[in-house]
């Protein structure tokens, strides 16, 4: 399938993500507000990192190694026996954790009085929330894209459903609940799809675990492990920063425009997953490879230019329909934020060839480095210019991480291919 009609497809998910969010918004709006969707933002990398911590960061690997042996049946299984036992281990050991530390928990991650608990649902949901990454992983390696765009779609509509029926009856903390529940529902939704797939069986994810799959999901895990805990961190510290510098709002208002990024950017993000990463992963050759990579950046580019475009022209309007007018200090991010996405996804096209040629060293040393330098300059950008300053350190930073991606792609390349 072409980059293209992937995308072509991919617009499906897109639609539904944000008729979702339209939805969802308009009512976190109403009964949450700036400073509960701050908190929302907060919880949700919080979940993130527990769910990679508990084998949610293989699924990467799993995508890769299933693409990678597309022509040999037991390898795949294997990959997939190995991720579901060490997810399952790994999961019996964080789940505890959560239960016994969930007040200290909330006392680091959310800092509000009156979510005790929050993170005991997410310890109870965290096998099906690591499960629907595997399983996830793997309709990406086989290269299934209708199906990860209907699951997607209907991922869509349930979290709409018990997030915003949860955000309606019992506020910022059903909000919290409903984000780990609506995990079980999407699982059993994602089963029911591919219960007709001969290539999905439950004995395929049942078994010993593989060691030559341990050594080769090794790298793939620590990608995912850096990548699961960098950002979120990153993003954690930043909204802390805004609260204690500005205030809570402008939190919530610098996330709410985050959100806006992401869905625009979602077709985008998703065919870089579910086409490019496989496609990358199994090109032998190095003129094939920058050939796929050429088309990538002639095709995705113009249409992230195009889309960032549009946001940015129809802000007001896009405010007023996700949210509401106690949103419109936000308007002001746009302009750096939106330049930012564009630069983020060219930067993403190279860390995509990272990942699927294995330049684990590389990978995880910049997406340290840059987390850092996304900190640091957030800090002292807001110090300088106030709310706008966390857009335009967003925006800095994916330029450096582009330029330093650049170079270090052409030398890698160039050296693996001639040796």
């Amino acid at each position: 399938m072409s980059l293209v009609k992937s995308s072509s497809i991919n617009a499906f998910s897109v639609a539904a993500k944000l008729a979702s969010a339209l939805v969802l918004n308009k009512i976190l709006a109403a009964y949450i507000g700036p400073s509960g969707y701050a908190v929302i933002g907060q919880f949700q990398n919080a979940a993130s990192i527990f769910v990679s911590l508990a084998g949610g960061v293989m699924a990467i690997g799993v995508t890769k190694l299933t693409a990678q042996h597309f022509d040999d049946i037991e390898k795949q299984h294997f990959a997939w026996k190995t991720v579901a036992k060490l997810s399952l281990i790994l999961s019996l050991i964080i789940i505890p954790i959560l239960i016994l530390l969930d007040g200290r928990l909330n006392q680091i991650f959310l800092k509000e009085s009156g979510l005790d608990g929050v993170f005991i649902w997410l310890a109870l949901c965290l096998p099906m929330l690591v499960w629907n990454n595997l399983i996830l992983g793997v309709i990406n390696g086989k290269k299934e894209i209708k199906l990860y765009v209907i699951g997607s779609i209907s991922a869509s509509i349930i979290s709409t459903l018990i997030i915003g029926l949860f955000s309606i009856y019992f506020g910022i903390y059903g909000a919290l609940i409903a984000i780990s529940i609506n995990s079980a529902f999407i699982l059993i939704v994602l089963l029911y799809i591919l219960k007709g797939c001969q290539w999905f069986r439950l004995k395929y994810f049942i078994g010993s675990i593989n060691n030559t799959v341990i050594r080769e999901l090794f790298g793939f895990g620590m990608i995912g492990l850096t990548s699961a805990i960098a950002a979120p961190v990153s993003y954690m510290v930043i909204r802390n920063l805004l609260t204690d510098r500005l205030g809570s709002e402008s939190a919530g208002y610098w996330q709410a425009c985050w959100k806006i990024s992401e869905m625009y950017l979602f077709v985008i993000t998703t065919t870089l997953a579910t086409y490019y990463l496989p496609r990358i992963a199994e090109i032998k050759k190095i003129q094939e490879l920058k050939r796929e990579i050429f088309k990538t950046y002639l095709i995705v580019l113009p249409v992230t230019i195009i889309g960032a475009v549009a946001v940015f022209l129809s802000r007001d309007f896009i405010i007023n329909i996700l949210f509401s007018t106690e949103f419109l200090p936000m308007r002001e991010l746009f302009g750096w934020q939106l330049f930012g996405d564009v630069i983020k996804i060219a930067s993403w096209i190279l860390a995509y060839v990272m990942i699927g040629r294995a330049m684990f060293k590389y990978f995880i040393i910049t997406e340290v480095i840059f987390t850092l330098t996304f900190i640091l300059m957030a800090y002292k950008f807001i110090e300088i210019y106030g709310l706008i300053g966390v857009s335009i350190a967003y925006a800095a930073n994916y330029i450096l991480y582009l330029i330093t991606l650049s170079i270090i792609i052409k030398k890698e390349l160039d050296k693996r291919f001639n040796n």
